[in-house]
């Protein structure tokens, strides 16, 4: 790698990570190295693109546009290599966001069949359940569940998921089993990712449709959380289908008025606009693509 493209690659990697220490082991250096690189393509560029601080690193206002414009072309020459060595070999970092939830129960169990088959590739998770700015934020593809409102996104529907209620067998056998959604307000209800809003739960059942508010005694900003508070005995949740399938199989958890059905939620692989998405990017959306077709009727109530 020329001596230029080195200085750019790391300039990225500084800017994403925040940090000349981390950027600097990714390419094999030191931070005072990496440090004295960048100052010197900020001298060529002729203005200064980060700002540093004992708190850490940050971009300058030239240095978000600068940084847009050279994602694209580093992108842009991936593209140009991948396509040369017309092989279908994946090389790089692939920078995938989603939810923890959905990374553990839908793509980690799954990812050795993607990557066996490009072990160049190297992915990079950033797990939440807040939504990232993908292009501010450098993410190459993001798995996203319910309605998208990111215009700086092209999205590809993988699939579906079904949302549900759930507790313990220990919550219901000290507090009751509901026999209605009329009855969860004399309930303790755990309120996660997937259930809030100011609508409140919604159900339907042979054409009849209710929509119950509920005080969520514990509020959680982690789908998983919310799984784990229910699989506590700590009250009722309600999540996706998805997120409770090992507690449905293991007992740990009980499908609660299962006759009632709570709708579903759009699963998509979004990568950003703007932008040429990196082949990787392109290769992971196809995978999850056919994976998760496999999957549908596994994460379906029954």
């Amino acid at each position: 790698m020329s001596d230029r493209l080195v200085s750019l690659f790391l300039f990225v990697r500084v800017a994403r990570t925040g940090s000349f220490s981390v950027a600097g082991r990714e390419l094999g250096m030191s931070q005072p190295t990496a440090s004295r690189i960048v100052a010197a393509l900020e001298r060529k560029v002729g203005v200064a693109l980060l700002t540093r601080s004992t708190r850490g690193v940050k971009l300058t206002e030239a240095g978000t546009d600068y940084l847009g414009r050279v994602e694209a072309i580093l992108a842009a020459l991936d593209e140009a290599d991948h396509s040369a060595r017309g092989t279908g070999e994946l090389r790089g970092i692939l920078r995938i966001a989603t939810s923890s939830a959905f990374a553990n129960r839908a793509i980690l169990p799954r990812l050795a069949r993607f990557t066996d088959k490009h072990p160049a590739l190297r992915i990079e998770f950033t797990l939440s359940d807040r939504r990232q700015d993908l292009i501010g934020e450098g993410i190459d593809a993001a798995m996203r569940v319910g309605t998208l409102s990111d215009s700086n996104a092209v999205a590809r529907k993988i699939g579906v998921v079904y949302r549900v209620l759930a507790a313990s067998p220990s919550y219901l056998e000290r507090a009751g089993a509901p026999l209605s959604p009329t009855d969860l307000p004399n309930h303790v209800c755990i309120v996660g990712p997937a259930s809030q809003g100011s609508e409140g739960w919604a159900f339907e059942k042979d054409g009849t449709k209710t929509s119950i508010r509920v005080e969520g005694k514990y509020i959680l900003n982690g789908t998983d959380s919310a799984t784990k508070a229910a699989v506590a005995g700590l009250g009722i949740v309600s999540s996706t289908h998805l997120s409770c399938f090992e507690e449905f199989q293991n007992g740990s958890l009980v499908h609660v008025l299962p006759e009632w059905t709570m709708g579903e939620a759009d699963i998509n692989v979004v990568l950003p606009a703007g932008r040429a998405a990196k082949p990787s990017a392109r290769a992971f959306a196809d995978f999850m693509f056919a994976d998760f077709k496999e999957l549908q009727d596994l994460f379906r109530p029954t």
